[in-house]
């Protein structure tokens, strides 16, 4: 005769999980660019002066720098 097995459920915690708003968010803008990036244009071009990340770069660091 097979001996009966007593299983036991667990009991809920109500431990109630939630992320803060950037978890979901830095993600999804990460995303976003990297997609941006590889569906930019498929010819490369010559650069006609600064570039607006160059710009963008050269401001940071003088606003940094002060």
């Amino acid at each position: 005769m097979p001996a009966r097995t007593h299983t036991t459920r667990p009991e809920p915690s109500g431990v109630d999980v939630r992320l803060p708003w950037w978890a979901v968010a830095l993600p999804a803008v990460a995303f976003a660019a990297l997609l941006l990036l590889i569906a930019g244009p498929g010819q490369a071009q010559a650069a006609t002066g600064e570039s607006a990340t160059g710009r963008l770069l050269r401001h940071l660091v003088e606003l940094l720098t002060r």
